[in-house]
């Protein structure tokens, strides 16, 4: 048995602020200071604690070896066609990234941009990608280490040479080509000088971009005068006509919509109509073919719908509705197929129903639903594509928890779907039953959750509960080589449809956000409670995972309900929410769970904040808090601060039930290599079987 030392000595100062009357305490705060000589101490102490731990888990060697064959069988996107040019992604197994391609009509096919190639150290990855209307020039992002500042390429398709970029400041931006011309509208930041200290990720604005020009001479089109946080659509119409532009404070689920008529003003000056503003409700207007402006929107409809106006009437009075919400299932896309070789134009629409996806046919012109799409399975749908010309074809991808990503094809001639191209690799894959469970949480509430196991699981079994809870993002069925590994290894995994996600439509997103987050937790607890008493699990050998925001869930399931797990895994997860607003994008999420400058909100906050509900002499789950020294999203303070927090806290001796951390540098929130995933992947799954009891192969 392996000697193991004890904690880190972590200094616990007497630092207490009032905050709207109310004393809060913050004793790790110098933790907040990753480049102090004491943090930096602390830190490496903490490196070798983890190192010294790691060498109890017998498991990592073959968690590692299961990852890297499941994770061959690779990634294929749907095809985003240009005339007879079509562009996708593909990553073969063996590849660190997904390489996108392009095949032109003679069917020959060429690499565009393969990240490896620019990097051979597998730190750059392809953030976004958009083709002109013509197929001629690619707009291209990239950026380095993790630190998901995009950089802006273009690139000239037919003889792959660049000619224009890098512009930078130019993370999440979207690409709106203006046709026939060499032009693009598009989204970026305000120079670091222009703006206060510590906004430099904020304060975005819409330019008109001409290729060659330099960008600081791009003409400003929006964002003057608005708020900071706000994050800008931009779209123009396949004939160049209109503009529409979209405007979210932060991650707010409302949105401002406006469009304007590029033939009545020139593209340096477009002078926009209001879609809508000030209403709580998200709308997304695309301008189509048939002159109609679509309008995908859940305003007065939480579950989506989509309407059609007269785009110069887009005004809400003037909206009708073409394809009308379900009370069960939650619209989630659509594409138009209007080629002149079909009778009548079409419309498929994208559901999700308890989180598993459909796609339904409806008549274009009156939304009459004809038909439901037979699907491979009872899985997740994504990117519906259609030749923006006009067609009788639409490409989608289609996953599960045993299928690999793989593409279909939709022929609304004949009705029929087809395999259009299958995943890369063939890797040996477990057999595994999933099955779709209903419990009631504490306040009476009934939620989901898939529970995926053993074909011949019987009795308790060491499992993993997974969950996010936020931001209105449905966790759906989809291939995961950790699910796979660790239901092959013999034990169970739960993933939970809890409320703060967009499974039930957005008032499920809203009855866990701001004063309601507690029901997200709560609903977690359920989750738990359901896996102990039908016989699934017990409170020995469950665990609880989840990152970012399911980092703020796993923190406080380990807070409000210590017993219930025997091991945590928190990944680069919020902690301290009295002060997350300082850091990071933190700014843009005060929308989601309110504000410590808001009395009322400060309440809300701490009543759930892990790192200020942490109590002494408390037996705490194992819990691992996995960070990346590059994520620019959410700051690796949070896990070193309740870190400090626990292992000062706990009852359990650092042998039995550890409180670790584990660094990983140049890499950051978002994407990353495979190599990458995989030993994070089995360091993580190694952690959770050797404190849950799962015996590993």
């Amino acid at each position: 048995m392996l000697d193991f030392p004890s904690y880190p000595p972590a200094e616990r100062q007497s630092l207490t602020e009032v905050l709207h009357g109310r004393p809060v305490a913050d004793p790790y705060r110098w933790l907040e200071e990753a480049d102090s000589a004491a943090a930096k101490e602390w830190s490496r102490e903490q490196d070798s604690l983890y190192a010294t731990a790691s060498r109890a888990w017998s498991g990592g060697d073959w968690f590692r070896d299961r990852l890297r064959e499941l994770m061959g069988a690779g990634y294929v996107g749907s095809p985003v066609w240009r005339g007879e040019r079509r562009l996708f992604v593909r990553r073969a197994a063996g590849q660190e990234h997904g390489v996108l391609h392009v095949r032109d009509a003679s069917d020959s096919e060429r690499v565009l941009v393969d990240p490896t190639e620019l990097d051979p150290e597998g730190t750059t990855t392809l953030d976004s990608w958009v083709a002109d209307h013509e197929g001629r020039l690619l707009a291209y992002q990239l950026s380095e280490s993790g630190d998901e500042q995009s950089r802006l390429w273009v690139m000239d398709i037919a003889t792959g040479e660049t000619v224009d970029g890098p512009i930078d400041r130019c993370s999440y931006s979207p690409i709106a080509w203006l046709p026939g011309q060499e032009a693009f509208y598009y989204v970026r930041r305000l120079p670091p000088e222009q703006v206060p200290e510590g906004e430099e990720q904020y304060h975005r604005r819409v330019y008109l971009h001409r290729v060659g020009s330099s960008p600081d001479s791009d003409t400003l089109i929006f964002g003057e005068g608005r708020d900071k946080t706000e994050y800008f659509g931009v779209s123009v119409s396949r004939d160049g006509r209109w503009l529409t532009l979209t405007a979210s404070p932060g991650t707010a689920p409302r949105n401002d919509a406006w469009i304007a008529d590029l033939t009545a003003a020139p593209p340096e000056a477009p002078r926009f109509t209001e879609i809508q503003t000030g209403v709580d409700a998200e709308v997304f207007p695309y301008a189509g073919r048939d002159g109609r402006l679509y309008l995908f929107t859940d305003r007065d409809a939480p579950r989506g719908r989509l309407c059609v106006a007269d785009p110069s009437r887009p005004g809400y009075p003037d909206w009708r509705t073409l394809v009308a919400a379900d009370p069960e299932a939650v619209l989630g896309g659509y594409v138009i197929l209007d080629g002149a070789e079909l009778d009548a134009p079409v419309l498929l629409a994208l559901w999700k129903r308890h989180a598993i996806s459909e796609i339904s046919v409806h008549d274009l012109e009156t939304g009459q639903r004809v038909r439901t799409l037979p699907l491979p399975g009872l899985g997740s749908v994504g990117d519906m594509t259609a030749r923006p010309e006009g067609g009788a074809e639409a490409w989608f991808h289609y996953t599960d928890h045993t299928s690999p990503t793989a593409v279909y094809r939709y022929d609304a001639r004949t009705g029929e779907v087809s395999l259009w191209e299958g995943p890369p690799g063939a890797p040996r894959a477990p057999r595994v039953r999933t099955e779709q469970v209903t419990y009631t949480s504490r306040d009476g509430t009934p939620v989901r959750m898939l529970v995926i196991s053993p074909p011949d699981a019987d009795g308790p079994r060491p499992t993993v509960l997974y969950g996010y809870g936020g931001f209105a993002i449905s966790l759906t069925p989809g291939y995961s080589a950790s699910v796979l590994a660790w239901v092959e290894a013999g034990g169970v995994y739960a993933v939970a449809s809890l409320r703060g996600g967009l499974e039930e439509g957005e008032e499920w997103h809203r009855a866990g956000m701001l004063g309601s987050k507690q029901n997200v937790f709560d609903d977690c607890h359920a989750a738990a409670e359901h896996l102990v008493a039908t016989g699934v699990t017990t409170p020995q050998t469950l665990a609880v995972m989840g990152g970012s925001n399911g980092g703020l869930l796993v923190g406080a399931a380990i807070t409000q309900r210590p017993e219930l797990y025997a091991a945590a895994v928190c990944s680069a997860p919020l902690l301290d929410m009295v002060r997350y607003e300082r850091f990071g994008l933190g700014r843009l999420w005060s929308v989601e769970y309110g504000s410590a400058d808001d009395p009322e909100a400060l309440e809300w906050l701490l009543a759930y904040s892990p790192y200020h509900n942490v109590r002494e002499g408390v037996r705490y789950p194992a819990t691992l808090f996995t960070v990346f020294d590059n994520d620019t999203r959410v700051d690796p303070l949070h896990a070193r601060k309740m870190c400090a927090a626990l292992q000062h806290a706990t009852s359990a001796p650092v042998a039995q039930a550890p409180i670790l951390l584990r660094r990983e540098a140049e890499v950051g929130h978002g994407s990353r290599s495979v190599s990458r995933s995989v030993r994070l992947g089995a360091d993580q799954l190694a952690f959770l079987a050797h404190h849950t009891g799962l015996r590993v192969p």
